[in-house]
């Protein structure tokens, strides 16, 4: 086959505007590639390239057709609006003003015509607008001006409100055409896009340099090579979509995925003219290809961050909305129903605070592949937080199909998960169901009622799903009212301190106090933790409201010392997670107090034994290098082994008020209590026992050996002015009244018949 320079555009071969192109030769040829439809027509064959000019005339505008029929011309081809503004410019063009076609359209035809000429160039422009006949004018063209300048010949005619203008040399198109194989093969060679030419066979028979570069061959490898060998799966799939679009009458330019020689993928966007003999007989195809590999990748990663979550590789609570939408479009037209499971992952922070969150994300990815493993192929499951999954079953016939979902979700999520360094999680999973249309009119509202949902599983004990009912929508409603109360809370400083005495049972002095928080609400007047501390932490404002607590405790702490004139002791309860936290820097502010030795008591979870021993190390030794000292709060109702007690820095034991309330002479608490007070003191720790509430449970404690106690056999929690009277004044009488050290004169201590049971 010849090259494709040696055709002037208006030779048979490749085809002028208005000849073979108009009446199409459909003669089928063999198909090409595996599964494309046999009997591809020559149509079919150019569509599947990416050409597109075989649409019906005024399928397109006239300029949108410009690159199929001019773009490889030996002469500059430009199609410019009124203005002037260059739309478009074929390679010759490009080359004779020295720009890239990609940037064509921010550049002024008017501005490469030399001064002088300007006059003439409107005039003529003026003409060619009108007039469907060519108009022919002869300027100056200069790249810059002051440049010397080249003589050409313009021929201009309307066109679709734009201007179709043809520049030639000046010494007439006859002598252009005989130097445009030299020319040509320049452009050719030098061209910044990949020119590829194609026989009937779809067989290479040229490529520029640009295109085997491309492609990762040398040009004369590129020779013969059929077109199916630069083709993955995927490839020939695209392939055969736009062969399907353009029969559907849908012509358009293609982006398409072939094979570099290294294995790697190449996105181009083709174009592609047909080329024909003098008959009209089918010869093959001239194709122009631009790599955008890099902007495919670029927007293929936007779209997958935008849509997936970057850990699990779940859909992410983008795609999960649109999702669900859809699906319930779908269903509210098909008149079916779906079920929408949200999913939250229990005791999940407490795998973080034990093992790190390299460890919690590990776990993460465990858990999303169990998940999967339960849905059905027509099943969402989308990740939408740090632990929360939802799922949406759609198409359901039954509500049981979505129970039996659930049931093995809570199912696989109980089952241990392997961490690194042989350790293994243990979690479970609390879900909610929601179905539509019966529970929920909207997306929103949906996703809404199965987060209610989830929560009544949660408070009924986890492990477990539960339906959305009408009564859950209360609730999530007084979560929401606690949430933005306790924010306000935060800001306007509601939170105080109550202290509790805690009692030497060998001296009987108020030698320490144990801090416990408190909320003023203005509506609801003073409340416990109890009401209050879960919904701090999920609003996200426990950090701010331990770091106030902790700072308000160390300086109570050190008031009490100066009024008293002897060492105090007050305890206050630290988490896990305030222990890790950096940023609130509340250790620093216990620092630059410079307390006295022994002077606060961090009351730690049982829990934090069971992480890791270099965490606990650093935490626990972080405390006594500001001269604090760490109890074991709540002793025997968590999961640490008594063997963890000799390994870290433990100060004292707390025994839990759950063994004090069943004190009795011959009672299995009793021998339990009597055993950790021995253990404790085989360590060399102290014991604390909380919740001593009668005056027989006081003596079973003293016989027994331990060594401090609180409750409300002594006093409940009060603020610090009434707490520093109580250690001023008092010294415990074994008869149960207190003596006043100085003055002699006894006070009967409130007995828990005078005082009810309670928190703190």
């Amino acid at each position: 086959m010849d090259h494709p320079s040696e055709n002037p555009p208006d030779s048979p071969r490749n085809g002028p505007p208005d000849s073979p192109l108009d009446s199409p030769v459909t003669e089928p040829v063999p198909s090409l590639l595996p599964g494309l439809p046999a009997g591809l027509s020559q149509e079919g064959l150019l569509a599947a390239l990416g050409g597109s000019d075989l649409a019906p005339r005024g399928a397109r505008p006239e300029h949108e057709r410009f690159d199929d029929l001019y773009l490889l011309a030996p002469v500059g081809v430009f199609l410019l609006a009124q203005d002037a503004t260059i739309l478009q410019a074929n390679l010759a063009g490009a080359a004779l003003l020295g720009i890239y076609r990609s940037g064509a359209g921010r550049k002024s035809f008017r501005a490469y015509v030399a001064q002088r000429f300007l006059p003439d160039f409107d005039a003529f422009a003026a003409r060619a607008l009108a007039s469907h006949e060519p108009v022919r004018c002869g300027v100056q063209l200069e790249r810059d001006r002051g440049d010397r300048g080249v003589p050409v010949t313009l021929l201009g005619c309307g066109t679709a409100g734009a201007l179709r203008l043809t520049v030639e040399p000046a010494e007439g198109r006859l002598a252009a055409l005989e130097k445009s194989e030299e020319r040509f093969r320049r452009i050719v060679q030098t061209a910044r896009e990949g020119i590829w030419e194609f026989d009937a066979a779809a067989r290479t028979s040229f490529a520029n340099p640009r295109m085997a570069e491309m492609l990762g061959y040398p040009v004369e490898a590129m020779a013969g090579r059929p077109l199916v060998s630069f083709l993955d799966a995927e490839g020939r799939s695209l392939l055969e979509r736009n062969v399907a679009r353009q029969q559907e009458g849908m012509p358009g330019r293609h982006e398409l995925k072939f094979m570099r020689s290294d294995g790697t993928p190449l996105w181009v966007h083709l174009t592609a003219n047909p080329l024909f003999d003098a008959d009209g007989g089918f010869l093959g195809a001239l194709a122009l290809a631009a790599d955008i590999t890099e902007h495919r990748e670029s927007a293929e990663l936007a779209y997958q961050q935008a849509n997936f979550d970057a850990l699990t590789g779940l859909p992410n609570r983008n795609m999960f909305q649109e999702r669900l939408r859809h699906e319930m479009k779908k269903a509210r037209r098909e008149r079916s129903f779906l079920a929408l499971l949200f999913i939250d992952l229990d005791q999940f922070k407490q795998i973080n605070d034990r093992f790190g969150h390299q460890q919690g994300d590990a776990l993460l990815v465990q858990a999303a592949a169990r998940l999967g493993a339960c849905m059905r192929a027509t099943d969402t499951l989308a990740r939408i937080g740090g632990d929360e999954f939802v799922a949406i079953l759609p198409g359901l016939g039954h509500v049981q199909d979505a129970e039996r979902v659930a049931e093995d979700i809570v199912s696989v999520l109980q089952r241990p998960f392997e961490l690194a360094g042989g350790a293994q999680g243990t979690i479970s999973g609390s879900v909610g169901i929601a179905l539509y249309p019966s529970d929920a009119a909207d997306a929103e509202e949906l996703l809404r009622h199965a987060d209610q949902a989830m929560y009544a599983a949660k408070n009924s004990g986890r492990n477990r799903y539960t339906y959305f009912t009408d009564d859950m929508q209360s609730a999530a409603q007084q979560r929401a009212r606690l949430a933005v109360d306790l924010r306000r809370a935060a800001v306007q400083q509601e939170f105080e301190l109550h202290y509790q005495p805690i009692v030497n049972l060998k001296t009987g002095m108020v030698e320490r106090a144990e801090a416990l928080l408190r909320w003023r609400h203005p509506e609801r007047g003073l409340l416990n933790p109890a009401d209050f501390i879960a919904g701090a932490e999920s609003s996200g404002v426990l950090l701010d409201i331990g770091d106030r607590a902790f700072r308000q405790a160390a300086d109570q702490v050190l008031a009490w010392q100066r009024e008293l004139g002897r060492p105090f002791q007050v305890t206050i309860n630290v988490t896990s997670a305030q222990l890790r936290d950096e940023a609130h820097g509340w250790l620093g502010y216990v620092e630059s107090l410079r307390l006295p030795p022994r002077s606060l008591v961090a009351d730690v979870s049982e829990d934090i034994l069971n992480e890791p021993a270099g965490h606990v190390f650093e935490r626990l030794g972080r405390l006594h290098a500001l001269g604090m000292q760490v109890a074991l709060d709540d002793f025997g109702t968590g999961h640490s082994a008594l063997a963890q007690l000799k390994k870290f820095d433990i100060d004292y034991l707390k025994i839990d008020r759950s063994f004090v309330a069943g004190l009795t002479g011959d009672s299995g608490d009793l021998a339990l209590c009597e055993a950790i007070i021995l253990l404790a003191h085989k360590l060399g720790l102290e014991v604390v026992a909380e919740g001593v509430e009668t005056e027989a449970q006081l003596a079973l404690l003293t016989a027994a050996g331990c060594d401090l106690a609180q409750g409300y056999v002594f006093a409940r929690p009060a603020p610090a002015n009434e707490l520093l009277a109580l250690a001023r004044q008092v010294r415990l009488d074994w008869s149960g009244s207190v003596a006043d050290s100085g003055a002699g004169t006894t006070t009967a201590i409130a007995s828990s018949a005078a005082k009810p049971p309670g928190p703190g």
